[in-house]
């Protein structure tokens, strides 16, 4: 299998947890970069294999010289769950050699309706769980995710607890960027909720983000309180991961924070701008009414794009439809 950007891969892990459930007689090997193996830790009959984008695996050589690495595990089946060109070759590949295989449909067209101007169709599409579902269940394996099961909380190093303390506290993550400014909850707007939520002692909120700008601006929104941390920079990626998987709640943008929470088993509440849950991301396990969405009717041509990554003028302020004290409640709510 090969999967790409974070939000992409975590979005794979509960499926998997539920295939090597299903069907405990078969291997599965996981194709993926280093970063994600944490990701598929601890998961039985799972094997990791890491894709070198850099060197052994770079360019179309690369793929072919993947596509043989792989090939020695003796493979019956390629499930490609990314569906690029490069998964596309080695899927060809296999395809050549005569095993089955099967590729997710991104479902283009449906997204393409949804996120139109004009003659919209706004409504549910198939998310990607179902939609790997059904990869699988071409290659001869259906699937049931009604009864979904998650890793246990992890134990917390004392690198972590030295951070964050170990209070009885109650844990909310607070994951406030993503990779398009059009899905990230305007900052003044953010501050009035993390300022509201510190103001009850009994919580400890952690924020989450990564890179030199983001850290400034985490520190800058943690410093007046006491039990607000910035965790951006402060530990490596897998104690991340065992951190997040203690939350008692997680709220997020419509990013991989929020399916890495959720594939954990965390409750996620997630705030959606240019983007809508419709287009089939609404993370694992999560109530649609954990979706805080913009204001449509101010806003009709939301969702305007299916990643965020198109700027539609005039629709700059659209999240700011979502009101503070409507995600403070939320958090409260799904705590109590």
């Amino acid at each position: 299998m090969r999967l790409s950007a974070m939000g992409d891969v975590a979005m794979t892990v509960p499926v998997l947890r539920a295939f090597v459930k299903q069907y405990p007689e078969v291997k599965l090997t996981v194709i993926s970069r280093p970063f994600f193996k944490p990701f598929f830790d601890g998961i039985p009959n799972l094997e990791f294999f890491a894709f070198d984008e850099k060197e052994r695996h770079k360019g179309f050589l690369g793929l072919i010289r993947l596509y043989r690495d792989v090939k020695k595990l003796k493979i019956d089946a390629f499930a490609d769950l990314h569906n690029v060109l490069r998964s596309k070759v080695v899927n060809l590949l296999f395809a050549l050699s005569g095993k089955k295989r099967a590729t997710v449909d991104k479902g283009r067209e449906g997204k393409k309706e949804l996120t139109r101007e004009e003659n919209k169709i706004f409504k549910q599409l198939p998310t990607m769980f179902e939609r790997h579902v059904k990869v699988f269940e071409e290659l001869g394996f259906p699937l049931d995710l009604s009864k979904p099961t998650f890793p246990e909380k992890a134990v917390l190093s004392s690198d972590i607890l030295q951070i964050i303390g170990n209070k009885n506290q109650k844990l909310i993550g607070i994951a406030p960027f993503a990779q398009y400014d059009s899905k990230v909850y305007p900052l003044d707007l953010m501050k009035e909720v993390i300022t509201k939520l510190a103001e009850n002692s009994s919580y400890k909120i952690l924020l989450f983000g990564g890179g030199k700008k983001e850290i400034e601006i985490l520190d800058s929104l943690s410093e007046p309180f006491e039990n607000v941390i910035n965790m951006a920079g402060k530990i490596k990626f897998q104690q991340e991961l065992q951190l997040i998987s203690n939350l008692d709640v997680m709220l997020s943008m419509d990013s991989g924070n929020a399916h890495i929470a959720a594939m954990l088993g965390v409750k996620v509440i997630t705030l959606w701008g240019a983007t809508h849950p419709y287009a089939g991301f609404l993370p694992f396990n999560q109530s649609l009414e954990n979706a805080l969405t913009s204001d449509r009717n101010q806003y009709p041509k939301l969702p305007t794009s299916v990643y965020g990554n198109k700027i539609v003028e005039g629709y700059e302020d659209a999240m700011r439809t979502i009101l503070p004290q409507q995600v403070i409640d939320k958090v409260v709510e799904q705590l109590s």
